[in-house]
């Protein structure tokens, strides 16, 4: 996660509303989706309801975001396969960017 958030922390907004390769999708709209997903493990991992994580109206908020569901995924303490799917999410994200 921390090299995915070094790839883009530093991104500023028109970065963000471009179009990600090999997609009709914002680069921002593709990274929120992945604070979705790690946020859904994490619910599922502790029990827990999903809950949306909240489109911000500024995509430079996309990092400190990804930070905080990944330590929460972290935190939560899932199965080593668990674990596994979110870097394979992280992976996928990265190469789609």
């Amino acid at each position: 996660m921390e090299l995915m958030v070094r790839q883009v922390g530093h991104w500023q907004q028109p970065r963000w509303s471009a179009v990600a390769a090999g997609g009709n999708v914002a680069r921002g709209d593709l990274v929120h989706r992945l604070v979705q997903e790690i946020a859904n493990l994490t619910a599922d991992a502790e029990g827990q309801p999903r809950r949306d994580v909240p489109r911000l109206d500024n995509d430079l908020a996309l990092p400190d975001q990804l930070r905080v569901v990944a330590a929460d995924l972290l935190a939560a303490g899932p199965p080593a396969e668990v674990l596994a799917r979110a870097a394979a999410q992280v992976a996928a994200t990265r190469a789609a960017l």
